[in-house]
C-alpha cells in the first residue's frame, strides 16, 4: 500500500483526485459527478487513503447491490495486489471478509445502520462513500440522513462524499450546502437507436427476436437489460435456439457466484457474450467485452401499498437516467451502439429521475431503525426526499402489532427486535419460535419467505411443501435448483443462532402459528360457506384455489397475497390450530355509532384484527370512549346525523360570505364536511348525554355555531352581515346569504319599500344586495341591485301588471315619496 500510485493507473478520475483530496482538508461534504468506467468506485477511494485529514481512521463505501460490493472490493484489492480481507475488505447481510489491517470496507447499504447503532460517532470512520446514489435506494437515503446527523451533532469532522453518474445535482448540492465536482471521464461515443416498441406481455421473446438480425451487424459482446428471471430465461430459449454459437449468460442478483462471474469475465475461448441482465448490471459492475447493449426499457420494482400494507412487484418504464446509463455501458472501452426498443415519442415522455424507493417501500425497518436511534420525529432529519406520512403511520401499526412499539415507545421485545439483521416481522417470528422450541423451524421459514418460491403454482400455497423440499435436500440430496440458495440463508440462519438444522418432518400447526406471528393481521378465518374464500385479520377478503389442499381450512396463517382490488389471492399459507391463537386474542371494548339501528353500540369484542370471534354488550364504558365514538361518527355522516336546518346553513353562509369578501380578516373555515371534520372543537360540550339518533337532531346547530364565536366575533358578524335589515313599512326581513360570498338575496313585497330611495348594502356598505321584489301574494314581480333605476323605469311597467292583477291595491304614481305598508293598503274611493 505504502507504494500505491493511482496515477499508474490509465483512468479518468485520476485527474480530479487531487481537488477531492483539497476540497476535503477544509470541508466535509462533496457531490463527484463521473460517468460509468471513470474509476470513482475503485481509484477514488484508494487514492484518498492515508490523507491527513482522515486521521488514520477507515473509509466506508456504500453500494446498492451485493454482487458489485464484492467485486468493487476484489477489483481494488486486485490492485493494491492483495486479496480481500486486507487493505480492502467487505460486508454483506451474512458474509463479511475484513480483518484489523481494513482501511477500506465496501458495504450494502443495510450495513451501514447496524454500524450506527454499535457506535452512533462511528468514531474508527473518516469517511462515508455513498456509490451510484442516483438509485435512490431507500438504505442510501436513511445512511445519509443518519450520517448528516452524526456530521452535524457529534462528528463535524466526519467526511461524507456522493457519487453518481447521473443524479440532479445542483439539488443535492443546495440541500446538502455541498461542492459539485465533476470528471469527464472518458466515455466513448454511443450511437443510440430506437427500434420497435416491445410487447408488454412478451418483453424477453420479443427482446429476442430484435437482438437475432443485429448480432451479424455487430461482432461485440452483447449486454441485454430486461426487467426479470422470466423475461430472461424467455429470452434465453430463443437466443440459444437461434445463436449455438453464442454464448447466452444470465445474470441476475439469485445466481450463484461462479454463473455471475461466467457473466461478468471474458469468454475464455474468445466466443462472443450476450449476457442477459436485470438492472443489476446498470450501475457499478463492469462487464468486460459489452459494445453493444440492447435495453427493454422496462424495469421491476417493489410497491409498496399503503391500503393492503403489502409490497408488490410491479413492471414499468425505466427513467431517463436510468436509460443513458444502460446505454452508456457500450461506451466503456470502445465505441459502441445501443438499441432502445422503444420509439423517440416514448422517449421524450420519460420521467427524468427514478422514483425514489422511500416513496414505494415498506418503511417498517426504517421506523424501527430510528426508534432504536432515538428519532421520534423521523420526519424533521434532512432528507431528499421525506417519507410519506401514509406509510410512516401503517409501519407504525405492523410494529405495535409485533408488540415492538407501544404508545410510540419502543419496547423490551422491540429492543430485541431490532439486534436481529432481518425485517422486524421475521425477527418477531424468530424470537417467539425460541420459546417454542420451534426456532429450526423458524430458520427454515424465514429462508422460504426471504427467497424466490422453490415449486411451482401447481404444487399448492402450503408452506409445508416448501420446508419439506428443503428438508428432502439437506437431508438426501432430492435437490430443486432454487432449493440450493434457500439453504444458504437459512445456513446463515442458523450459524446467527448456532444451531443445527433439522430435517425431521415440520408439524403444519406450528409452520402456521409461527406464520402467524410474523403476519399477524394477515391470520385469516374461512369465510361462511367456505368457497376457499378467506377473511384476513386485516379486514381483507382473499381465496385460494378450490382444489388446494388448503382450500377447506377453517384457519389460516398467510405469508404471501396479491394486492388485487376487492377479491385477493393468496400464494402461500399454512393451516393454523384455533386452539393455538389463544396468545393473539385481543379484547376490544368497541363503541361505535350505528345510523341504521338508531345510536350509540357499546360492545366487548375478542378479536384477532378484524375477525371478530366473540361478542358481548357493554354495560358501562367510559364518557370519554363514548364521546369519541359520537365524533367519530359525526366526523363520517355528520351530514345527515345533525340538523342542519336553514338557519345552520344561514349562518354558515354568511361566515363563508365575510372570509370571501374580506380575505384580510380571520374569520374560520366553515362548510358543513369542515364543521363535521373538527366537531371535537365546537360541538364536543354538548355531546356528554347524546346516545341516539334522535338526540343529535335535536341539538340546534346554529346556536352553537354562533356560542361558538367569541362576543366581539358575535357583534362583528351582526354588524357586517345581518340577518335581517330593516325596511320602511318597519318590518324586519331576512337576507338570504349564498355559498362562499355569491350576492345576498332580499325577497320583500314591493310595497314594503315604497320610500326606500338606495338599494341596502352588507359588509359595511360594501355588498350591495339583490332585492327580489313580490307581489302582494308573495309572487316574484322583478330583480334589482339599482334600486334607484328601478323607481325611475322599471316601477312603471310592473305597476301595470299590478294594478290589473291587485285592482283593490293602492299603487301610487310616485313610490318614492308614497307610505310603506306592512299590510295591505287599499286605494281610496
Amino acid at each position: 500500500m505504502a507504494n500505491f500510485d493511482p496515477y499508474s493507473f490509465d483512468l479518468p478520475v485520476a485527474e480530479i483526485i487531487s481537488d477531492v483530496k483539497s476540497h476535503f482538508s477544509e470541508f466535509n461534504s462533496l457531490i463527484l459527478q463521473a460517468p460509468p468506467g471513470a474509476g470513482k468506485s475503485t481509484l477514488l477511494p484508494l487514492a484518498l487513503l492515508n490523507q491527513s485529514w482522515l486521521r488514520g481512521k477507515k473509509i466506508l463505501m456504500l453500494e446498492p447491490r451485493r454482487l458489485a460490493t464484492k467485486s468493487i472490493a476484489e477489483r481494488m484489492a486486485s490492485m493494491l495486489g492483495e486479496k480481500v480481507g486486507q487493505t480492502v475488505g467487505y460486508r454483506i447481510r451474512f458474509e463479511s471478509a475484513v480483518s484489523e489491517k481494513t482501511k477500506i470496507e465496501v458495504i450494502t447499504e443495510g450495513i451501514l445502520t447496524r454500524m450506527m447503532h454499535q457506535d452512533n460517532a462511528l468514531e474508527e470512520v473518516g469517511l462515508i462513500i455513498f456509490d451510484e446514489f442516483h438509485e435512490r435506494n431507500l438504505f442510501s437515503e436513511v445512511g445519509l440522513a443518519l450520517a448528516r446527523e452524526v456530521q452535524q451533532i457529534l462528528r463535524p469532522d466526519l467526511k461524507i462524499l456522493l457519487m453518481s453518474a447521473t443524479i440532479d445535482a445542483d439539488q443535492l448540492g443546495k440541500l446538502l450546502g455541498a461542492e459539485i465536482i465533476q470528471s469527464k471521464g472518458r466515455q466513448y461515443p454511443v450511437a443510440i437507436h430506437y427500434l420497435s416498441e416491445v410487447d408488454e406481455y412478451a418483453i424477453g421473446e420479443d427482446t429476442a427476436r430484435q437482438i437475432i438480425p443485429l448480432t451479424k451487424k455487430h461482432s461485440g459482446d452483447f449486454l441485454v437489460f430486461l426487467p426479470g428471471q422470466g423475461d430472461i430465461k424467455k429470452a434465453e430459449a430463443v437466443l440459444r435456439k437461434a445463436l449455438p454459437e453464442d454464448m447466452i449468460l444470465p445474470l441476475y442478483g439469485q445466481l450463484s457466484p461462479s454463473d455471475q462471474q461466467r457473466a461478468i469475465l471474458p469468454h475464455p475461448s474468445g466466443k462472443r457474450k450476450i449476457v442477459l441482465s436485470t438492472d443489476i448490471a446498470e450501475t457499478s459492475l463492469t462487464i468486460e467485452g459489452v459494445s453493444v447493449v440492447v435495453d427493454s426499457g422496462f424495469a421491476k420494482s417493489n410497491r409498496f401499498d399503503t391500503r393492503t400494507g403489502l409490497s408488490r412487484l410491479v413492471l414499468h418504464r425505466i427513467s431517463a437516467d436510468s436509460a443513458d446509463q444502460r446505454s452508456g455501458r457500450a461506451g466503456r472501452l470502445t465505441a459502441g451502439h445501443a438499441y432502445r426498443l422503444w420509439t423517440k415519442a416514448i422517449q421524450n415522455q420519460l420521467v427524468e429521475f427514478r422514483i425514489p424507493e422511500i416513496l414505494e417501500a415498506d418503511l417498517t425497518g426504517l421506523v424501527l431503525d430510528m426508534k432504536a436511534w432515538g428519532k421520534e420525529d423521523i420526519r424533521s432529519m434532512t432528507w431528499l426526499t421525506p417519507p410519506p406520512s401514509g406509510t410512516l403511520a401503517l409501519s407504525e401499526r405492523v410494529l405495535e402489532a409485533i408488540d415492538a412499539v407501544e404508545e410510540g415507545t419502543l419496547t423490551e421485545h422491540g429492543k430485541e427486535i431490532h439486534k436481529l439483521p432481518v425485517h422486524p416481522r421475521i425477527a418477531h417470528m424468530l424470537i417467539y419460535s425460541k420459546r417454542m422450541d420451534q426456532l429450526a423451524l423458524a430458520t427454515d421459514i424465514a429462508a422460504i419467505l426471504e427467497e424466490r418460491d422453490p415449486l411451482t403454482s401447481d404444487a399448492g400455497v402450503d408452506l409445508n411443501l416448501r420446508i419439506d423440499a428443503l428438508r428432502r435436500f439437506r437431508d438426501r440430496g432430492v435437490s430443486i435448483a432454487r432449493i440450493k440458495k434457500i439453504e444458504k440463508v437459512a445456513a446463515q440462519y442458523r450459524k446467527l443462532f448456532g444451531i443445527r438444522a433439522e430435517n425431521s418432518p415440520a408439524d403444519p400447526w406450528a409452520t402456521g402459528l409461527l406464520l402467524a406471528y410474523a403476519y399477524p393481521e394477515r391470520i385469516a378465518a374461512a369465510r361462511p360457506g367456505n368457497n376457499a374464500q378467506f377473511q384476513l385479520s386485516n379486514g381483507k377478503i382473499a381465496q385460494i384455489g378450490h382444489r388446494d389442499d388448503l382450500a377447506h381450512e377453517s384457519w389460516l396463517a398467510v405469508a404471501h397475497v396479491d394486492a388485487r382490488e376487492g377479491m385477493g389471492k393468496i400464494w402461500l399459507a399454512a393451516p393454523l390450530n384455533p386452539k393455538d391463537l389463544a396468545p393473539l386474542l385481543k379484547t376490544r371494548e368497541v363503541l361505535e355509532w350505528n345510523r341504521k339501528k338508531g345510536g350509540l353500540i357499546a360492545n366487548a369484542e375478542v378479536r384477532i384484527g378484524a375477525i371478530i370471534l366473540g361478542t358481548r354488550p357493554l354495560k358501562s364504558y367510559s364518557s370519554d370512549t363514548a364521546l369519541q365514538a359520537v365524533l367519530d361518527a359525526i366526523k363520517e355522516d355528520g351530514e345527515l346525523l345533525l340538523n342542519w336546518d336553514e338557519a345552520a346553513l344561514q349562518l354558515i353562509y354568511r361566515i363563508q360570505s365575510l372570509k370571501a369578501w374580506n380575505p384580510g380578516q380571520s374569520w374560520p373555515e366553515w362548510s358543513i364536511q369542515r364543521l363535521c371534520d373538527r366537531a371535537d372543537q365546537w360541538l364536543a360540550p354538548y355531546l356528554s348525554d347524546v346516545s341516539k339518533n334522535e338526540d343529535l337532531k335535536k341539538l340546534n346547530i346554529s346556536q352553537i355555531l354562533v356560542h361558538s364565536l367569541d362576543f366581539d366575533r358575535q357583534k362583528e358578524l351582526e354588524k357586517l352581515v345581518p340577518s335581517k335589515i330593516s325596511v320602511p313599512s318597519g318590518s324586519q326581513i331576512p337576507i338570504t346569504y349564498k355559498e362562499n360570498g355569491d350576492t345576498p338575496l332580499l325577497s320583500v313585497r314591493l310595497q314594503e319599500i315604497f320610500g326606500l330611495l338606495e338599494t341596502p348594502r352588507v359588509n359595511n356598505g360594501k355588498v350591495p344586495v339583490l332585492i327580489e321584489l313580490l307581489s302582494p301574494g308573495f309572487k316574484p314581480v322583478q330583480i334589482t341591485q339599482d334600486l334607484k333605476s328601478f323607481w325611475e323605469n322599471g316601477y312603471f311597467e310592473v305597476k301595470k301588471e299590478l294594478k290589473r292583477r291587485y285592482p283593490k291595491h293602492e299603487w301610487p304614481e310616485d313610490p318614492v315619496s308614497a307610505e310603506a305598508v306592512r299590510g295591505v293598503k287599499r286605494k281610496t274611493s
